[in-house]
């Protein structure tokens, strides 16, 4: 398994054919094959709170000549890993359910932040230099326990999918549309709508976008157009700088390519697919319920129904 690889040799090679279910039987002593997995990118879519920041603390590390995997905040639910490269670069987090996370890394060895979206429990993180096409080398790894100091830690903080800090104009906006607003599922509602009609589709980009794309928010915004991928990166962060924790989702909804964001309110705690995209639209669940979701036969029928959606990805 990529765990008990990981925590090898760092010049040790494999081969993971589907990096995201695997077994021993799958793993070829030769290279590893890092196919990064996509999220939907561009299927057509239709007073400021103190937000916790990530930093790399240096206490806890694994670090050689080319990279530093700093595990100093797993209890906050991130790692941060930095790299210098000539050649591309891409991290794999394996934890818990055995789901492995595979994203591309930047090259000029500064951090980024990835979360430790499974929970509590024994996580493997690799860091892989490119050998050629889809072959890549092990360059650094680490493995760690993890115990969260809150089970919302991972969905509260920015990561290198939904990436802001307290510069955004995006981060501004967020808390100038909810200063009024009573309950989460208001300020939820503000948001989605601000989103919703602020930002058009972008078809040019869609037909261009590239594998490993990640949405810059102010760029976004200035711009005021999008593909799916941009809709959901931004709706996240305006909800996280908020204090809103939210998991940005991708999977199934049915057999269709899917992708959500899950909302947590301490009045119904997590409601699963409140912003949902189907392929054409981004839909907001009506947030009427927030008073009486407990009572509510319809609403709670909906969100119980495990057999709507099929999580493959949280971020």
């Amino acid at each position: 398994m990529l765990f008990g690889i990981l925590a090898g040799c760092q010049s040790s090679t494999v081969d993971i054919h589907d990096p995201v279910l695997m077994d021993e039987s799958q793993i070829d002593d030769d290279f590893i094959d890092l196919a990064q997995e996509l999220i939907p990118l561009a299927a057509q879519p239709p007073t400021q709170y103190a937000f916790p920041q990530p930093a790399a603390s240096g206490k806890q590390i694994k670090k050689n000549d080319k990279s530093v995997i700093d595990y100093s905040n797993t209890v906050d639910g991130y790692v941060m890993i930095s790299a210098k490269s000539t050649k591309n670069l891409k991290v794999q987090i394996k934890g818990p359910s055995g789901t492995a996370y595979t994203y591309n890394l930047n090259k000029d060895d500064n951090y980024e932040v990835f979360p430790l979206s499974d929970g509590d429990g024994s996580y493997s993180v690799g860091v892989f230099e490119q050998v050629e096409g889809t072959k890549y080398s092990t360059l650094n790894s680490a493995t760690m326990t993890v115990k969260l100091s809150d089970v919302l830690a991972p969905f509260l903080r920015p990561n290198q999918y939904v990436n802001f800090n307290s510069d955004n104009k995006v981060v501004d906006k967020a808390a100038e549309l909810i200063k009024n607003s009573k309950t989460t599922l208001d300020k939820v509602s503000e948001i989605y709508n601000f989103v919703i009609t602020t930002l058009t589709y972008d078809k040019e980009k869609a037909k261009t976008v590239q594998s490993g794309y990640l949405p810059e928010i102010d760029k976004i915004l200035a711009a005021k157009k999008g593909i799916c991928f941009d809709y959901a990166a931004m709706m996240s962060a305006m909800l996280r700088s908020q204090g809103i924790a939210c998991k940005l989702v991708v999977g199934y909804a049915g057999e269709a390519y899917h992708a959500w964001i899950d909302v947590y309110t301490t009045e119904t705690g997590w409601v699963n697919s409140l912003i949902q995209f189907d392929g054409k639209t981004w839909k907001l669940m009506d947030p009427t319920f927030a008073s009486s979701a407990k009572q509510s036969s319809d609403i709670m029928k909906y969100i119980g129904d495990g057999s709507n959606y099929s999580v493959k990805y949280l971020y």
